[in-house]
Order: structure tokens, then C-alpha cells, then sequence
């Protein structure tokens, strides 16, 4: 998971782009990257830390251009402390590229090995990212006829792009003199959103984000989100053209975006996030109301912010007082997307306090997002029982993770899954709860896709099916090796 944007406008980006990444920090607190493109010639500056860390006034004035990109980097790939694995990454030819991507590549081995004895490609980090930059520039290259460059040429390099690589992958990109290129993996795995306004004087300015959100702020409408598989160019005259680029696209997004990841204010495939959660509130009180007697609970609480929809909604239609018992101090990162256990252990009480007066001899019912290690599930029933309360029964808007997500979510390792090879009452005693329900994962699909065309979604880390249908015991299992190397 991490956050990017990409826009061609008539007048300079430096600025947009950083407000549009402030927007999109909550997918990504590792690192961050802006480049832009004056006439040919780019732009970069990388930096760890988050956005507001990241650059000075000195960078913002030497990102001078109509056109640029930028990311936040959520680590899935590549190491969190080395700045050389911050993106966005650059190649000189053809022409010049530079590009970010969110997700996750699966075959990376094959293509390291490719990139090195047939594309003749060095490759400096271990990030996939750099790998999907190469491939890129690889097969651009080899469309290229002349010293000119078309949009057919790039859309059948995005054609040979998607038949060598695995995965998923929302990527933005930059082809120094002539354009902006984006594009989505056939499965439209990870989001990417399209939207235009126009100036005073009529011309077009377009963007590209992984939220619509990003969009509403900069005041662009939204025109649509990336079909998967589809390949849109943006010249630099702010001229737009796409193209289905995949031979059987179809759309599969991941449920986690849903779940927790994306802030409730976007909608993402037509899909509003607030909404889908409220919805997942309404179908966990029904699983809620078959597993316990209701009147043993006195009270629901949300874990702040992201299950805060899903939990008014089971208050609300199981009839039981709704309160915040729960303070957090903003200033802390989202503690699922630290980089390490260490410090996800060690962010938690800092990020949470329980206040001692709503929970004090009551029967306490816990909602939140999901559990995936269980650290902050285990600190947060501790912290509810220290402040008094009789009861904890801890609820998950989502079922339960048992599998590796390898899509670009750092859940790489079964072992680290609190509800792998564990049944719903080990659970319980691991968290130190009463009571522990989660949601179905039927119900978690029709929440999701309730009123809407979609009909797939991405569920691998709940059911363990790999939507890409490449994923294969042996890689998970060199996943996890390498992981813990």
C-alpha cells in the first residue's frame, strides 16, 4: 500500500503535488518523493519520513515544471531504512522515465533473473518497483521506430508490460518531452482515479491519484477510476488518450482498501469507503446478535478512527449505548503500517489511552477494522481492563486475516497472523478477551459490493485464493524466507 499522484496542468506542480500527497500520508509514513518535468528535463527529490519531514523550501523551489508525480511509500518491498528504496525511480532511456507504483509485484525472481540475462538491465535496489521501471523502459524501447515517440508505441509497451508482469500494480509515470502515462494492473487490484478541470482560458488539467479524495480537494471532477488492464497518456498540451491494454482485464479490487486502508472520505470504484463500513456495521450486529446475549453488553466502542462507521452501526441497530472510550493522539502514525513489530508494540500506547471513566465495571463491547498480528488488539483489551472494565468482548469488522496478503500489504508471513492455524476461541485467550466474534466473509463481500456492478473482490488474505491464480505454496513460502532473512 502506498499513496500516488501524478498531474499535467498549465502552470506549476511543486506545489500540488505536496498537498495532494499530505492528502494520501495515511497510505504510506516510510518515505516520500516528488519529481517534475521542465520541458525534458526532470526533477527529483526523495526523502525518509513523512511529507511534511520530507521537503524544505529550497527542494520546493528547485521542483520547477507543469508536470510531476509523487509518492509515499508504504514498505512491502525493499528495505524501510534505506533511502535508495524511496521512490520515485528514474532511468535515462529511452528518453528518460521516472515512476511510482502502489502494489505488489509476485514475480520478481523471473524477472530479476530477466532483467539481468536478456534486457541487460541493472537493477540498484531490491525494490520492485525499480524491476517495473526496466520492464517498462525495456519493452518501450523496443516499440520505438523512429525519433519520435506515439501513444501507440507506449500503449503496446504497456501491452508487453502486462504479459511479463505479476501482480499488483497501479503505476504513474513520466516520459521526459513528451507525457504523463498511467496505468493498472488486469485485475485493478490497487486503485488509481482520473480527473480533469478546466482553466480560465479552457484548457484542460488532469490528474491521476490513488484517492478520490486528492481529486475533491484540488478541485478536479472526477472523471473515472482506471479501467484494469486500461493505459491512459497525457501529452503535454494536456491531450488525453487511453486504451485497453490487457487481453482479459477484469475488475477485482482489494477488500482491505475497503476495510482499512483508503480514508472514509474517498469513493474507489464507485464504491464509497464511509459507506461500505457502514455497512459492514450493520451486517457485524447481525453476526454479533446470533453469537452473545445482548444484554450483556453495556456499552460499544470504536477503536479510532478507521472502525469508528462500523461501530456506530452496531450500536445502533443492536440498540446499545455508543461511547468513545478510546482517546488518540494524532501524532502518532497508523500503527498496522509501522515498519517493524518493535516499534508497532511501542507506537501503540502512545497512539491510545483509555479513559478510566467509561470503561470502569462495565461490560465493554471493542469494535475494530480488522486484527491482523493482534499487537494492538492485545495492548488495547489490557488498556480497557486496566481501566476498569467488568467485561471485554473484542469485535472485527472483518473476518479473520489468515493468509499472507502479497498484493502490497505487509502481511507476508503466516506465523505472524494472529488468527493463522488458531480457531476463534485461541484467538480470544491470545488477545486476553472475554468474547471474540468476527465478521463473515460473505458478509464482508456484500457490504463492500452492496448497490454496485462489482461482483469479485480481492479476499485473498481471508480466504487464501489468490486472485492472479499464480500464487503458489512454494512462493509463499520463499516469501516468508526471505522476509525473515
Amino acid at each position: 500500500m502506498c499513496g500516488i499522484v501524478g498531474i499535467v496542468s498549465t502552470e506549476p506542480v511543486n506545489q500540488q503535488i505536496y498537498d495532494s500527497l499530505l492528502l494520501l500520508q495515511h497510505r504510506g509514513q516510510d518515505s516520500t518523493g516528488i519529481a517534475t518535468a521542465d520541458g525534458p528535463v526532470f526533477h527529483m527529490i526523495r526523502s525518509r519520513g513523512q511529507v511534511r519531514e520530507g521537503f524544505r523550501t529550497r527542494d520546493m523551489r528547485s521542483l520547477i515544471g507543469n508536470m510531476g508525480l509523487g509518492h509515499v511509500r508504504y514498505t512491502t518491498k525493499g528495505a524501510a531504512e534505506r533511502e535508495e528504496e524511496a521512490q520515485p525511480f528514474y532511468v535515462n532511456a529511452p528518453y528518460g522515465i521516472v515512476l511510482v507504483h502502489n502494489g505488489n509485484l509476485t514475480n520478481t525472481r523471473e524477472l530479476s533473473r530477466e532483467l539481468f540475462s536478456i534486457d541487460r538491465r541493472h537493477v540498484n535496489s531490491t525494490s520492485d518497483t525499480e524491476m517495473l521501471l526496466n520492464v517498462l523502459a525495456t519493452e518501450l524501447q523496443s516499440q520505438i521506430t523512429g525519433l519520435e515517440l506515439d501513444p501507440d508505441q507506449v500503449f503496446a509497451a504497456v501491452e508487453a508490460v502486462h504479459q511479463r508482469v505479476e501482480g499488483s500494480y497501479a503505476v504513474i509515470s513520466m516520459i521526459a518531452g513528451y507525457g504523463l502515462l498511467a496505468f493498472r494492473d488486469p485485475f485493478g487490484i490497487r486503485p488509481l482515479i482520473l480527473g480533469r478541470r478546466l482553466t480560465d482560458a479552457g484548457k484542460e488539467e488532469w490528474i491521476v491519484a490513488s484517492e478520490s479524495l486528492v481529486l475533491e480537494n484540488g478541485d478536479y471532477e472526477i472523471v473515472r477510476d482506471v479501467e484494469p488492464g486500461e493505459a491512459i497518456f497525457i501529452a503535454l498540451d494536456g491531450t488525453m488518450v487511453s486504451r485497453q491494454c490487457a487481453t482479459n482485464p477484469r475488475l477485482v479490487p482489494c477488500s482491505f482498501e475497503y476495510v482499512y486502508l483508503a480514508r472514509p472520505d474517498s469513493v474507489m470504484n464507485g464504491i464509497s469507503v464511509y459507506e461500505a463500513r457502514l455497512r459492514m456495521g450493520n451486517r457485524l450486529a447481525d453476526t454479533i446478535a446470533t453469537h452473545m446475549p445482548l444484554g450483556d453488553i453495556d456499552v460499544v466502542m470504536p477503536i479510532p478512527d478507521s472502525s469508528r462507521p462500523a461501530a456506530m452501526q452496531v450500536a445502533q441497530k443492536l440498540g446499545i449505548e455508543y461511547r468513545e472510550g478510546f482517546y488518540k493522539n494524532r501524532y502518532v502514525g497508523r500503527t498496522f503500517i509501522m515498519p517493524g513489530q518493535a516499534e508497532r508494540k511501542r507506537s501503540v500506547r502512545q497512539k491510545l489511552n483509555a479513559m478510566g471513566t467509561e470503561f470502569k465495571g462495565k461490560n465493554i463491547l471493542i469494535v475494530d477494522d480488522s486484527i491482523v498480528r493482534g499487537t494492538t488488539s492485545q495492548q488495547i483489551v489490557q488498556m480497557a481492563r486496566d481501566a476498569g472494565a467488568n467485561k471485554v468482548t473484542f469485535t472485527s469488522a472483518a473476518p479473520p486475516v489468515r493468509y499472507p496478503h502479497v498484493y502490497g500489504i505487509n502481511m507476508p508471513s503466516r506465523q505472524e497472523l494472529i488468527a493463522h492455524g488458531r480457531k476463534i476461541p485461541e484467538i480470544a485467550a491470545e488477545l486476553g478477551a472475554d468474547h471474540m466474534i468476527f465478521q463473515e466473509v460473505a458478509d464482508l463481500q456484500a457490504a463492500i459490493t452492496e448497490g454496485t456492478p462489482i461482483t469479485e473482490l480481492d479476499l485473498s488474505c481471508f480466504t487464501g485464493e489468490y486472485v492472479t491464480g499464480t500464487v503458489t505454496p512454494e512462493y509463499l513460502d520463499w516469501v516468508e524466507r526471505t522476509q525473515l532473512s
